[in-house]
């Protein structure tokens, strides 16, 4: 039986998407922790509108289903892993517009990231880090970077290098470790 609960949020709806096969392997690598679940959240299956509620998302008065729906499902979790391409030095659209749906689900809950592109898709990080401060979520420091030239085979096929399997289990050692410690905040 888990006790800790981790999302790994796909952050690209694109077709003929790379962030598919990233999810999944991190989803992959993650199924012989002992003591967590990781569950795949692809936002393909949560489509949002550009942001539509009236009252600010800190309110926790969501007024449409689709916000309802995306709340309970991201309420669920005790951390993320968001998988997020770069796009133009930052995140997908789709997800900046995923995470600013919501406030409270995300409070006090623990976060990674994993990123790819042209230059690993550092970039894309950085602005999530900014954002998931505001939302109180708390950020690990190691990240995954997937370069489209080096873990790519021809910019499509996801073939990472084998030192990004070390990397991950750190990345999965942090995430848990504060993900449980933050539970005990919000108990």
């Amino acid at each position: 039986m888990s006790d800790l609960k981790i999302a790994v949020i796909l952050g690209s709806t694109r077709p003929g998407r790379n962030g598919k096969a990233v999810a999944d392997w991190v989803v992959d690598r993650s199924g012989a922790r002992a003591g967590v679940e990781y569950e795949l959240v692809d936002l393909v299956d949560y489509p949002l509108p550009h942001l539509d509620e009236a009252i600010p998302p800190a309110m926790g008065q969501y007024q449409g289903e689709h916000t309802r729906a995306w709340a309970a499902k991201i309420a669920e979790f005790d951390g993320y892993v968001f998988v997020t391409p770069e796009y133009n030095h930052s995140t997908s659209g789709v997800l900046k517009n995923a995470i600013d749906y919501l406030y409270g689900e995300w409070n006090n809950k623990a976060a990674a990231f994993v990123s790819y592109g042209s230059l690993g898709g550092a970039r894309a990080v950085e602005h999530l880090r900014g954002v998931a401060s505001e939302l109180q979520l708390a950020h690990v420091r190691q990240q995954l970077s997937f370069s489209l030239v080096t873990d790519f085979e021809n910019f499509s096929l996801f073939k990472p290098a084998e030192q990004h399997d070390a990397a991950a289990t750190v990345l999965f050692d942090q995430l848990e470790s504060w993900g449980r410690a933050l539970k005990t905040v919000r108990a």
